[in-house]
């Protein structure tokens, strides 16, 4: 029997491209969505909000694995904990979460949602599996367009990042969901690292303007956090897409 998935936050950069990686794979593919959506390509789209809990456990019915995609700014915890109470009134399916590198510190209010989702998730008595990820291209690119607002860039100093594209994580996450549980796995990561300034300057070139950059310090923990590179993982630099390449595609 064809094994069925339910993806959480489905129809975010990421979950758009880890369905059809799922098709491909032959599973059954359901998404949870907050808002109402044909089903296409074989994908069955289910509403609920994890934030309320209205139709989460409908949504897990019958599934055999739950890849918990979704997330946010805050509240992730919460979430999973509502997650978590439908999947195991509906059975033992095995709930494969990403995270973010970093998380284990709990230095940044992020962090610590992220570190509170998997802890509920690998307490929760179910089968799990979590990996953690380096922060993806398309948020660098943000970060880089809001630094560059102004007439004179402010580039926060001693700030490094490790990008990783989000096909590289969609890839690795269906190797997971095919695979048994595994708890936490090793970390994904881009295949290089750049300080903060390197992104800049690059993310300029590419768009062909020109800004002076001001360094800038940033005072706090979160920031002195960041100065030590909490939210990189040289030793697992998996990714294949660079930043280079994904600036070429993506900046005009």
């Amino acid at each position: 029997m064809t094994a069925t998935v339910l993806v959480t936050g489905g129809t975010g950069t990421l979950g758009r491209l880890v369905t059809p990686l799922l098709r491909a794979a032959d599973f059954k593919v359901r998404v949870l969505s907050r808002s109402e959506h044909e089903a296409t390509d074989g994908i069955e789209y289910v509403l609920g909000n994890l934030a309320t809990g209205e139709g989460i456990d409908a949504a897990v019915a019958g599934v055999d694995t739950i890849l918990h995609l979704a997330g946010d700014a805050k509240g992730d915890d919460d979430k999973a904990r509502t997650l978590v109470k439908a999947a195991t009134k509906s059975g033992r399916p095995h709930i494969v979460y990403i995270s973010v590198v970093g998380a284990d510190q709990e230095s940044f209010a992020y962090f610590g949602f992220k570190r509170g989702a998997e802890q509920v998730i690998a307490d929760s008595g179910l089968p799990w599996t979590t990996v953690r990820a380096t922060q993806f291209n398309d948020l660098v690119l943000t970060l880089a367009k809001a630094l560059t607002k102004l007439p004179v860039a402010p580039v926060p100093s001693g700030f490094r990042v490790q990008p990783i594209d989000p096909r590289d994580v969609a890839a690795r996450l269906v190797e997971l969901v095919q695979g048994e549980p595994a708890g936490l796995v090793a970390d994904i990561a881009g295949p290089k690292i750049y300080t903060l300034r390197e992104i800049v300057s690059s993310y300029l070139a590419a768009a062909g303007r020109r800004r002076p950059m001001l360094p800038l310090h940033l005072p706090g923990k979160g920031a002195r956090a960041f100065r030590t590179g909490i939210n990189l993982a040289p030793d697992h630099a998996t990714g294949t897409h660079t930043w280079e390449a994904f600036l070429a595609d993506r900046v005009q």
